[in-house]
């Protein structure tokens, strides 16, 4: 097959921006709102698109489209492109305005409630006038932010090494405990065991989330199923609500209550639970003069807390 060229005028941005959202979304009509355009206008583009490249990108199905091997090849290198963009657009500003850049850091439950704060603290101290967005999501969103330049990096727990267009920092290690709150019947305790605490509601991370996979192994190695009474969700501030309030047992990031005298530890070892949290970068984007700086911010702040850990 001949390689289309894809340089002689018929593709546009907008294709890009459509092949990105239809993977995402997984049905035109979900595209198509995204992008505040017809249902029509996306099936057109989408037809333009595929005569351009000579194959099919997608599949229709009864419950929406699936992308081809050529779809998710394609939509691929349309993330990229689409990052470069943002990024040029970005890095024009920054030049033009010095501090007055934008830095999007993505973050999940292990790097949101101390590091990234901290961090971000410290960095507005010398740069007033920089604005940090920030983006709570599951790590594999994150992942596809990352990809597509809607973030420019992401904070926390590393889920593993560097490869598949990314590149993963270390900045520390972290246990994982049992928490709830300070005034629980369980707290001074320290003849508990798994058993006792899986007849107490419980608070886990989703079933998506590499954390709660390892959470199931522990306990069906010690004999035990998941507690049937639990609550699950990656929010800190819906744990956090739900510990001062129930008799809830939460399984978190060591570092998120250690600061907080309302919340307590119980004293039963996860082990070999732990994880390193750090940051997640694009292998294929230069990176902005703003999130340099957050970088720098964030390994500075790492290195402080480390004496904590």
């Amino acid at each position: 097959m001949d390689i289309p060229r894809l340089l002689d005028g018929r593709l546009k941005f907008r294709h890009l921006l459509l092949v990105d959202a239809l993977s995402r979304q997984g049905t035109v009509v979900g595209a198509a709102a995204e992008l505040h355009i017809t249902q029509p206008a996306a099936t057109r583009s989408l037809h333009e698109l595929e005569d351009i490249l000579g194959v099919s990108l997608f599949e229709r199905g009864p419950r929406g489209i699936t992308a081809t091997v050529f779809g998710e090849a394609f939509t691929q290198h349309a993330r990229a492109v689409l990052a470069q963009l943002t990024q040029a657009g970005r890095h024009v500003v920054e030049l033009a305005e010095a501090d007055r850049g934008t830095v999007v850091a993505g973050t999940h439950l292990a790097g949101s409630n101390v590091l990234l704060p901290r961090a971000i603290a410290a960095l507005k101290k010398d740069h007033p006038l920089l604005t940090v967005v920030v983006r709570e999501a599951l790590p594999e969103a994150l992942l596809l932010d990352l990809e597509a330049g809607r973030v420019d990096l992401i904070v926390g727990r590393l889920t593993g090494p560097s490869g598949e267009g990314v590149v993963r920092r270390t900045l520390y290690d972290e246990s994982v405990q049992l928490v709830v709150r300070a005034s629980h019947d369980l707290v001074g305790r320290h003849d508990i065991g798994l058993p006792e605490l899986t007849g107490y509601p419980w608070i886990l991370p989703g079933p998506q989330t590499a954390l709660r996979r390892e959470v199931e192994e522990l306990l069906a190695r010690n004999g035990l199923g998941l507690p049937e009474n639990r609550v699950e969700t990656t929010s800190f501030l819906t744990v956090r609500q739900l510990l001062l309030e129930t008799d809830m047992v939460a399984v978190l990031p060591g570092l998120i209550v250690r600061d907080d005298s309302r919340l307590a530890r119980l004293p039963v070892s996860l082990e070999p639970i732990g994880h390193s949290v750090g940051l997640t970068l694009s292998d294929s984007r230069t990176l902005s003069p703003s999130a340099r700086a957050l970088i720098r911010s964030l390994e500075e702040t790492a290195a402080d807390m480390a004496p904590q850990l």
